[in-house]
């Protein structure tokens, strides 16, 4: 089980609270976190990563406690902590702007 933590309008998108709990078949990985996200919430497909090329969207970020996992590999293990549900996976907006 993997926790994942998600911004005020996907939750709000989902019909979810913030966190919600999935149930993951394999290695604990971004591409396969976003996968079972995906799948068990179909709006929010497009809205973390593209469609066709199933890359980061702009201005998305995902950590894991403080480590920013955003320019890791999609396919690289997550951390420990993330995979046993000990610590959440965070989707967060990013701020832009000066």
């Amino acid at each position: 089980m993997i926790r994942v933590v998600l911004p005020q309008h996907l939750s709000t998108l989902a019909g979810t609270g913030r966190e919600i709990e999935l149930d993951i078949d394999g290695p604990a990985t971004q591409r396969l976190v976003l996968d079972t996200l995906e799948s068990a919430y179909p709006m929010l497909r497009g809205t973390v990563r593209d469609p066709s090329t199933r890359r980061r969207r702009p201005f998305i970020r995902f950590f894991a406690g403080n480590q920013d996992l955003s320019h890791e590999s999609p396919d690289a293990p997550l951390p420990e902590a993330v995979a046993a549900g000990t610590e959440p996976f965070h989707v967060v907006g990013a701020m832009a702007g000066g």
